[in-house]
């Protein structure tokens, strides 16, 4: 376990007095800054580390992780040219999956994806102008990440 100090929301490195090679942990705080300020993640939540990942790359670490994310279950996986990075999310942290545009939402406990509305069909009484803005309106919702149509 580290004892060097941290920023309390994300565990930035901070700098210790007389601290020699400084340069170090700047710029791992960097590092993780770069990757956790607009988090997008190539995919997620996954088990398996991708095979040929390129290096600033993130994903989000599923619940029961293998290989070398094991023990790092809901974590921000970062790659980086010295190897893998993880941070840990907090309650309310957000992040926009690339794959489908999906806004993850960390709950405290796992990623929650949007939830899937489907269009209106059938029923007896076909309304075709409110159907239209209903499916319009979630045309818009699933663009901006906050629901997947379906």
């Amino acid at each position: 376990m580290s004892t060097m100090p941290a920023t309390p929301r994300l565990a930035l490195p901070l700098l210790a007095v007389a601290q020699a090679q400084k340069e170090v942990t700047h710029n791992e705080a960097l590092t993780l800054l770069d990757a956790l300020i607009h988090a997008a993640v190539e995919a997620g939540p996954i088990a398996a580390p991708p095979v040929d990942p390129e290096e600033g790359q993130c994903w989000i670490v599923g619940t029961a992780p293998t290989g070398a994310w094991v023990g790092e279950e809901n974590a921000i996986a970062i790659r980086t040219g010295g190897g893998w990075r993880f941070a840990r999310p907090r309650e309310g942290m957000r992040a926009t999956r690339l794959t489908d545009g999906a806004q993850l939402r960390f709950d405290g406990a796992l990623w929650a994806a949007p939830a899937t509305i489907v269009a209106p069909s059938g029923g007896s009484t076909i309304d075709s102008e409110a159907r239209s803005a209903i499916s319009t309106l979630i045309l818009h919702l699933a663009a901006q990440g906050l629901l997947i149509s379906g």
